[in-house]
């Protein structure tokens, strides 16, 4: 299986020979901003896929953040610009999870736990969110599962 800097890697060569502008230039200021973080700092590192993920998240949202911007300043034009980069990011990120798969991942592992002979209360929050932002891993905003997992102890 690929990772995830690799079919970036490929999709640029794609994009050339498709001609798309947009998604040549957004793919390769990804690719730019990962070998910026992989080489930043005292000793180069190699970003997994969770990280590239999460900076694929970051990159999407400064564009749509952007495009908010403009489209507030009257810029419709640069605006569509900024929304049709994230539209091409937005499509290396994994599928979002629905509220209801959060919540059926977060029983679970609670049931896992009572399972276990884990006596669950507040305290045991961390215990919870473990496992169950390892399964997410992005796929849902982090405070939200942090709220279902509070009332699910409570």
């Amino acid at each position: 299986m690929t990772t995830l800097k690799e079919r970036l890697h490929a999709d640029v060569v794609a994009h050339m020979k498709d001609r798309n502008k947009v998604a040549l230039t957004t793919v390769r200021n990804v690719l730019g901003e990962i070998e910026t973080r992989e080489k930043s700092g005292k000793t180069p590192v190699e970003l997994d896929d969770a990280q590239v993920t999460a900076l694929l998240q970051k990159e999407a949202a400064k564009r749509r953040d952007t495009a908010r911007i403009y489209t507030e300043a009257g810029e419709s034009d640069r605006a569509g610009a900024e929304i049709a980069e994230a539209e091409v990011i937005e499509a290396y990120l994994p599928q979002p999870l629905s509220a209801a798969e959060v919540e059926a991942i977060v029983d679970e592992a609670i049931a896992a736990l009572k399972a276990d002979g884990v006596e669950l209360s507040m305290r045991q929050m961390g215990t919870v969110m473990k496992p169950v932002t390892a399964k997410i891993a992005g796929r849902f905003d982090g405070k939200a599962v942090s709220e279902i997992v509070r009332t699910r102890l409570a």
